[in-house]
């Protein structure tokens, strides 16, 4: 298992054990605090542990690298995780969103009948605010630090936790103060909160789907990937550029032209010199095949 992996696993194993630690702190308070809220975010809560069981299992797959089987390596398994963990976080999203509407229209209507909630249910709301927000600044920063989608996707369901908390804890609170009736500020907020997870879940979920259909480069990234070939000296062109991504690294395959007298040992150091400046520039996990072309025949 390579050190990238490690790390993944590692932070999403503390960021699992946090959430079977929080799970059972909010069941806890808001059984004794008398607090529905807090007890549908110790579910919430929970729910996140699938997510957890997601990263970890198929970030481990991905870091097999190449075999007999796969050829390019498992890097897409990372990017069906990053998929999956999206797809979960917009699931959680939908969700919240149909409750907030129903518990609305609950307290609208009077059909929601509210018995003020204990001081302990507003503490236990502040405690996951502050746990889970932690949670996400770290896997969000270690992700980005090591370019993992998955991890910055699973990131965003520990703010996604967190948020719902802001919400328990504005209706808690708001019906510890003010009465029962306030409890309505819950679900409007949470109405809020739900609609930002759902954006965030389908801009993560929308290259990650890209991504396992195989979607070039950005042209912004291909014209870059043709400038660095270009500049090494004896590439007079470079076409037929196709690019991919797979999981963290990216996937290049150009034609390149070359002087037709040129030797093959000469043109062989041409390429090799292209590959390790793309490495140079874009990673050492880089795959570059290079196909050489003599000048009279390039099309």
């Amino acid at each position: 298992m390579d050190h990238r992996t490690k790390t993944i696993r590692k932070v999403t194993l503390w960021g699992a054990v946090g959430n079977l630690l929080l799970s059972a702190f909010k069941l806890v308070t808001g059984i004794i605090g008398n607090s529905a809220a807090m007890v549908a975010d110790a579910v919430h809560s929970l729910s996140d542990l699938v997510s957890d069981v997601i990263v970890l299992i198929f970030t481990v797959v991905a870091g097999k690298g190449r075999d007999k089987s796969h050829d390019y390596g498992h890097g897409k398994f990372e990017t069906l995780a990053t998929f999956a963990v999206s797809l979960i976080l917009l699931a959680v999203g939908a969700k919240m969103v149909a409750s907030c509407v129903s518990k609305v229209h609950a307290v609208l209507t009077g059909g929601l009948d509210v018995e003020a909630p204990g001081i302990i249910a507003a503490l236990a709301a502040l405690v996951s605010i502050l746990v889970k927000e932690g949670l996400y600044q770290w896997t969000a920063r270690v992700g980005k630090k090591i370019d993992s989608q998955v991890m910055i996707a699973n990131a965003w369901h520990h703010r996604s936790d967190a948020l719902s908390s802001v919400g328990s804890l504005l209706g808690v609170g708001g019906a510890i103060l003010l009465g029962g009736k306030w409890v309505i500020l819950d679900p409007l907020v949470c109405g809020i909160i739900s609609i930002v997870i759902i954006v965030v879940a389908v801009k993560m979920a929308a290259p990650a789907l890209a991504e396992l259909t195989d979607a070039s480069l950005s042209e912004d990234v291909e014209k870059h990937i043709a400038s660095v070939i270009e500049s090494v000296d004896g590439v007079q062109d470079v076409h037929n550029l196709k690019t991919r991504r797979c999981g963290h690294y990216s996937v290049v395959e150009a034609h390149i032209v070359v002087d037709p007298s040129m030797s093959v040992r000469e043109a062989h150091d041409i390429t090799d010199a292209a590959e390790d400046r793309l490495r140079a520039e874009f990673g050492d996990e880089i795959q570059v095949t290079l196909h050489i072309e003599p000048s009279c025949d390039a099309r």
